[in-house]
């Protein structure tokens, strides 16, 4: 028997392309033998509209941005999304495809959770302190692992007081820093700054796209990433390195750009690599992380690893770290993918022997 999968992609967030070309890739790649592929496309409205079942692979990206079908409201989505083609039998697991806010902080999960519905990733918790990065570093301190030195602040504070938060950045971190929304991923409105003017202008840009920013210390070292796969057991992939032409991996250079190089696996040290290895479980299971994430880690010249942020929904398309961490490691797209749902409906399995009445 078929499983029904239910691809949820788009949203209403900065990565919306993203969503949508990773939604393509998956969908390619998804052996339609084995499962019932149902799209679930959410536009930049937030609206969220419910295709037909795929007989066959999206021949173009534009193909999955429906501008017509099942419309739902979110009142009707309990009783109609998560169906099938008949809307006769429930969804058997939601792979949610969805990047940055509204998708990938956790407000999805809970949606998903209060259906009691297996998906694929992670959930609530890990999702929402995933996705902040004031949160996740703060985390990432109290289980006792090595970062780069940060400061935070919100929005008010700073139109209140800018002055004062610049000074703050130059006395505690200095320069280069680095600027970055609290709450987005795909490198959206970062920016480097080696100056005062630098950073009142990366202030502006972050807070553009949210309340919250984060600034983080600049430092001299190579940027390595491990792939992270599993729920209460995970293993970690080998190792990669990414070298851009640029500052650092921007937007840009992660989706546009093809000039960055992706070494695979890294040219790295064997205690290099298990320090990141452990670093990364640690983070994996500091934030209760199941299924998927991709850690980040500087990496510095006498061999000190920092972590630098987990990514609860990496890029996931043939050509994204993630995926090629897994090939190298022995697992192929197509088999990651089922992997990961495999893994979707064991953890949901896992979570049923709850017991909720006393």
């Amino acid at each position: 028997m078929k499983t029904k999968l239910g691809l949820l992609y788009g949203g209403k967030s900065a990565e919306h392309k993203v969503s949508l070309q990773t939604a393509f890739a998956v969908i390619k790649a998804l052996n339609l033998e084995k499962f019932e592929v149902y799209p679930i496309y959410i536009n930049t409205q937030g609206q969220w509209i419910k295709g037909p079942q795929l007989v066959e692979p999206a021949k173009d990206v534009k193909e999955l941005e429906f501008s017509n079908g099942n419309e739902l409201s979110p009142m009707a989505l309990a009783s109609t999304l998560f169906q099938s083609e008949k809307n006769d039998a429930q969804l058997d697991v939601i792979f949610p495809l969805l990047h940055g806010p509204n998708g990938e902080d956790g407000t999805v999960q809970g949606l998903l959770e209060l259906l009691n519905l297996p998906y694929v990733g992670n959930g609530v918790l890990a999702s929402a302190a995933g996705m902040d990065k004031v949160v996740m570093k703060n985390i990432f301190a109290q289980a006792g692992l090595a970062q780069v030195n940060y400061v935070a602040f919100i929005r008010s504070e700073w139109e209140k007081a800018k002055t004062d938060a610049y000074q703050t950045v130059e006395n505690e971190l200095g320069y280069p820093c680095f600027v970055k929304p609290a709450n987005l991923g795909s490198s959206v409105g970062i920016s480097k700054c080696t100056n005062r003017a630098e950073l009142e202008a990366a202030f502006a840009e972050a807070f553009q796209f949210d309340r919250k920013v984060i600034i983080e210390e600049g430092v001299i070292a190579r940027e390595v990433e491990v792939a992270v796969l599993g729920n209460d057991e995970p293993q970690c992939s080998v190792a990669g390195e990414i070298v851009p032409k640029k500052d650092f991996y921007d937007y840009k250079a992660k989706y546009e750009d093809e000039s960055t190089v992706l070494i695979i696996p890294a040219d790295i040290k064997k205690e290099e690599y298990a320090q990141i290895q452990e670093t990364a479980i640690k983070a994996f299971k500091a934030l209760d992380c199941s299924g998927l994430v991709r850690a980040d880690f500087f990496l510095t010249k006498d061999g000190k690893a920092l972590i630098n942020e987990v990514n609860t929904m990496p890029g996931f398309t043939p050509v994204s770290m993630f995926p090629l961490l897994w090939k190298e490691t022995g697992l192929d797209y197509p088999s990651l993918i089922e992997r990961l749902v495999s893994l979707a409906i064991e953890r949901h399995a896992e979570k049923q022997r709850i017991k909720y009445t006393v």
